[in-house]
């Protein structure tokens, strides 16, 4: 089969197209015929050498964590069918034609592939993220980069549970925060006193999903460093916020990712979609910033 590989850490001329083995799956694994896999800047990271000491790697090496796919088979005690459309996190990377899972869900049957593949880590941080902020009805609350893909998400599903939300983005993102029912403020220079002006009253919790040197105003902005949470700022832990990582995988985290797209009408803006063989150009466009949407790799 074909796949995306690297066998040194370095920039993104050491991914290179090869052909390898079909992997065969184990018990409780499925293997998936991928349509789609997502790219996220952990799979930069990770190709770089920057998550050695928390994420070692053997080579050769397929990046790549989401994907969505056909169900093409099933080892000894899963509990999918071959055949079925799936969306879920790769074991085995996710940049190739053939890919092994433990945790995969149905996809919605309304989503294109390139959808699907986008929703398992921006789905799971945002709504992890929510949970431990305990955002609810009644609640103000800021997220820090909710023109970007985590956040955009959240501030969906916030809007949805009665919130209301200020979301700091981008001149060009403003307007399509508005029309999510966010309360949008341009971030840079002079943000707290802009949010101060667009919220309606107390700050209640703070989402930074940014990172871009945000956590004092927010703290500012609280009163207090309580429900104030970052998934980007290492600052987090000598400032006494906590920085949140590494949510949990399963089929539940997924169904109530796909629960939310069905029945809120919640989404993820695409940004662009590469061939597979274009994988190097997919991860400069992410690692070079504000790509404008979830870029995704058709695989198939």
């Amino acid at each position: 089969m074909r796949a995306i590989t690297f066998s040194a850490y370095g920039g993104p001329d050491v991914l290179e197209l090869s052909e390898v083995p079909v992997p065969e799956p184990g018990p409780g694994q499925v293997r998936l015929a991928v349509r789609a896999a997502g790219v996220n800047p952990i799979d930069w990271k990770i190709r770089n050498g920057f998550m050695q000491q928390n994420f070692q790697v053997a080579f050769p090496h397929i990046p790549g964590l989401e994907m969505a796919g056909v169900v093409d088979a099933v080892g000894e005690g899963a509990d999918v069918a071959v055949g079925d459309e799936v969306f879920g996190w790769s074991e085995t990377g996710a940049y190739a034609e053939y890919a092994l899972a433990k945790t995969v869900a149905p996809k919605p049957a309304n989503l294109s592939w390139a959808d699907a593949a986008a929703l398992p880590v921006a789905g799971e941080t945002a709504l992890r993220v929510l949970g431990l902020l305990d955002v609810g009805k009644g609640d103000t609350v800021l997220i820090h980069g909710a023109s970007g893909t985590v956040g955009r998400f959240a501030a969906q599903v916030a809007v949805a549970k009665g919130a209301t939300v200020v979301g700091t983005g981008g001149s060009r993102s403003l307007d399509d925060l508005k029309a999510l029912g966010v309360v949008p403020v341009l971030y840079g220079d002079g943000w707290v006193e802009r949010v101060r002006e667009a919220a309606p009253g107390p700050i209640d919790a703070v989402f930074d999903a940014a990172g871009h040197g945000v956590l004092p105003g927010s703290i500012e902005l609280r009163g207090g460093k309580d429900r104030i949470v970052t998934i980007a700022d290492g600052a987090a832990f000598e400032l006494g916020v906590p920085f949140s990582s590494g949510g949990e995988q399963t089929r539940e985290v997924l169904t109530g990712i796909a629960g939310w797209v069905t029945d809120s009408g919640v989404g993820i803006a695409q940004g662009k979609t590469y061939p597979l063989v274009e994988a190097a150009a997919a991860q400069i466009e992410s690692e070079n910033g504000h790509p404008g949407g979830k870029l995704t790799i058709a695989v198939s």
